[in-house]
């Protein structure tokens, strides 16, 4: 048996496949192109934020699972592989206390300007200290937008770490969840970004591809107001914060996912002031990536088995 593989994982899940007597293999180019053209008779695929086409799933008549390593699988074709029977996976919760620890950082970073100031250090403008303070998150209001493991995780740190007060939006988790987390919950999307001083994006892209903020949502939020994603790149329509932090109306903003990635070269938030970019890193800790990777392949291990997997999702209505 054959697992494909579209992008490195830990080499500790790969020789654990090779024990088990799965052979690997990976494809040439992190590009959908490319596995169309080798996934071939792999009877598994792992695949991380390339996804797993349609057109990838017509390729692979022998698959019979597709792991997802990562929590988002907005990238794979869940219902053509539906049709097929073919069960898709996720690596659940196994990234996310990293992921919150690098919403925190980002959040920090732009708070303080951080990356501008390393810059200027390195020119030799060391009067940059005199150009505009940075600001202090203490008792400052952090909006969570949607409060699944990720954003728990960062109300538990800005909360008690940093003395945020935590507000969030998520109408399907119940009640008692947010008190338990130490947050305070908020019915209305609108009041929660009205209210925000930091606000961080924490919700799973959908298929529609419509940003979750567009321009009137951002003309919601306050002039010194703080941005962080570490979700979905579709999450924030980037022409609309690029506009609004050229006129000065919001603070900074930190972005660690793209609409599209690598981003085109017109995309507009390369060219936004006040903006820091990182390439979709949230996830990369040695730590998380050994729990991901080897829960794709306990995963599949399962499913060649005959075993049902523990963490398949259901495909779209």
């Amino acid at each position: 048996m054959t697992c494909f593989i579209t992008q490195p994982i830990h080499p500790r899940a790969v020789r654990f496949l090779h024990e088990q007597g799965i052979q690997t293999r990976f494809a040439s180019q992190p590009t959908m192109e490319a596995v169309i053209a080798e996934v071939g008779d792999a009877e598994a695929v792992i695949t991380r934020d390339l996804g797993f086409s349609a057109d990838a799933i017509a390729a692979a008549p022998c698959l019979r699972i597709i792991a997802c390593h990562g929590s988002g699988t907005n990238r794979i074709a869940v219902a053509a592989a539906a049709r097929r029977g073919i069960p898709v996976t996720r690596a659940v919760n196994a990234n996310s206390r990293s992921v919150a620890e690098m919403t925190i950082a980002l959040m920090l970073a732009a708070a303080r300007k951080i990356c501008a100031a390393d810059t200027a250090v390195r020119q030799g403008n060391w009067d940059f200290r005199y150009e505009g303070p940075g600001i202090e998150l203490h008792g400052r209001t952090l909006a969570l937008l949607g409060f699944g493991a990720i954003a728990r995780h960062v109300a538990q740190i800005a909360g008690a770490g940093l003395g945020m007060k935590v507000m969030a939006w998520s109408p399907s988790v119940p009640e008692d969840v947010f008190a338990a987390h130490g947050a305070g919950r908020v019915e209305d999307i609108g009041d929660l970004l009205r209210q925000a001083d930091v606000l961080s994006l924490h919700r799973p892209g959908d298929a529609s591809g419509r940003p979750l903020l567009d321009r009137h949502h951002l003309s919601l939020l306050k002039p010194n107001t703080l941005i962080v994603n570490t979700s979905r790149g579709s999450a924030i329509d980037t022409q609309a914060l690029r506009d609004l932090l050229v006129v000065g109306d919001l603070k900074a903003a930190a972005l660690d996912v793209l609409p599209q990635e690598p981003p085109a070269p017109d995309e507009p938030a390369l060219s936004a002031p006040s903006l820091i970019l990182t390439p979709h890193i949230g996830a990369t800790t040695e730590e998380a990536l050994v729990r991901m990777a080897m829960m794709c392949v306990h995963q599949i291990i399962d499913c060649l088995a005959g075993r049902k997997p523990a963490h398949v999702i259901s495909p779209p209505a």
